[in-house]
């Protein structure tokens, strides 16, 4: 066989590999892991079991690849964007607005929590799925720090902030299953702001005034309001409890 029949061959089988586990998503998105057969996954893919087995040895093998080269195309897509020549602000909207705009990372999204959470999941398939969650925090990270000395992105922990964007993105992702409209817009600018210093302020929070005296600060970074106390040396303490005031908004 000629080199160029070989290469052929490689790429048409990596093509019915990929839609053999596109398919396997979608199903095991929608019956979940255990409830997913062979013979499931062979009528959503238009093939016989036989051909799966060609490819695959068992329903765990496709389960462990499908997260796998999903994990793995999402972390080498963020490096990518965080070695760009362009600003941090900038990063984080390509990357909002590229995963929104995929449709079936709604099904990717339910398969790895469901996996990470599900008692039946193999541990060695649980342990790589966090690790791959936590090494591609890395890149998104990255792109915080940059913004945070660049001093457009609020002075926070890097890692934590790239932990709230990413699970941003991710229960945006499951309010957007296929065929179900969502009542309102997902403005992707009015998210990023979240984490961008506003002008003329060195937070995105809102100054308040307590009648003892010390400032304090609510950040709505995440879905809840958090609320932290200035002292006199100006630095944060994490304890509103420690704490008596009333608040009122200067």
């Amino acid at each position: 066989m000629s080199p160029r029949n070989v290469e052929k061959d490689t790429l048409m089988r990596e093509k019915r590999m990929q839609h053999i586990l596109d398919c396997a998503l979608r199903v095991m998105a929608v019956n979940g892991f255990q409830l997913t057969s062979i013979q499931d996954i062979a009528s959503e893919a238009n093939v016989s079991v036989g051909n799966v087995y060609h490819y695959f040895s068992s329903k765990e093998e496709i389960f462990s690849e499908v997260l796998r080269t999903g994990q793995t195309s999402y972390g080498k897509y963020v490096s990518e964007i965080a070695a760009m020549d362009v600003d941090p602000v900038t990063k984080l909207r390509v990357i909002m607005s590229f995963w929104l705009s995929m449709r079936t990372n709604w099904a990717f999204t339910i398969l790895m929590h469901t996996a990470r959470l599900s008692e039946s999941t193999p541990p060695d398939i649980k342990k790589a799925i966090t690790d791959r969650f936590t090494a591609n925090l890395n890149p998104v990270a990255a792109i915080m720090q940059e913004g945070i000395e660049r001093g457009v992105i609020i002075d926070e922990d890097p890692v934590q902030l790239a932990f709230y964007f990413v699970s941003l993105i991710q229960g945006l992702t499951l309010q957007r299953p296929p065929d179900y409209e969502v009542p309102v817009d997902m403005n992707v600018d009015a998210m990023i702001r979240l984490f961008v210093v506003k002008e003329n302020h060195k937070s995105s929070s809102k100054k308040m005034l307590t009648k003892h005296g010390p400032y304090c600060k609510i950040s709505n970074i995440t879905n809840r309001i958090l609320i932290r106390l200035v002292k006199a040396d100006n630095k944060w303490t994490d304890r509103p409890d420690d704490w008596r005031f009333n608040v009122r908004v200067e």
